[in-house]
C-alpha cells in the first residue's frame, strides 16, 4: 500500500517521512545525508547503497572526503523528491545502522 505524498488536508507525507530519518537534511529538490566512516566502512556502504539504488532504478551521489561519506538523493534538474528517493534513504540509514554496529 502506498502513502499519498500530498493529500486533500494538506498534510506533506514527505516532511513525515524526512521527520522519521534522523541526519537527514532537505535541501531543495534533494535530500542529503553525511556520515563519519573509515574506509572499510564507507566501502560496505556504497555496495549496499549500489544494491539498494539498482533494485529502485535510482542513481544517487555517493561521495567520500577527509574520513566522511556524503550521500545525496534526489534530483539535479528540479524533479521533486520521489517516494523512492525516501525509501532508499531508509534503506541506506537502516544499512548504516548495521554497519556501525548501532541500532
Amino acid at each position: 500500500m502506498r502513502a499519498l505524498w500530498t493529500g486533500r488536508a494538506g498534510r506533506d507525507y514527505l516532511s513525515d517521512a524526512l521527520t522519521q530519518l534522523a541526519g537527514w537534511r532537505q535541501d531543495g529538490q534533494q535530500i542529503h545525508r553525511t556520515l563519519d566512516l573509515d574506509d572499510s566502512q564507507h566501502a560496505e556502504l556504497t555496495e549496499r547503497i549500489k544494491v539498494a539504488a539498482d533494485a529502485l532504478h535510482l542513481r544517487p551521489d555517493v561521495r567520500r572526503a577527509d574520513g566522511q561519506t556524503e550521500i545525496i538523493l534526489g534530483s539535479l534538474n528540479g524533479d521533486k523528491i520521489t517516494e523512492g528517493d525516501v525509501a532508499l534513504a531508509a534503506r541506506i540509514e537502516e544499512a548504516y545502522r548495521i554497519i556501525v554496529g548501532t541500532s
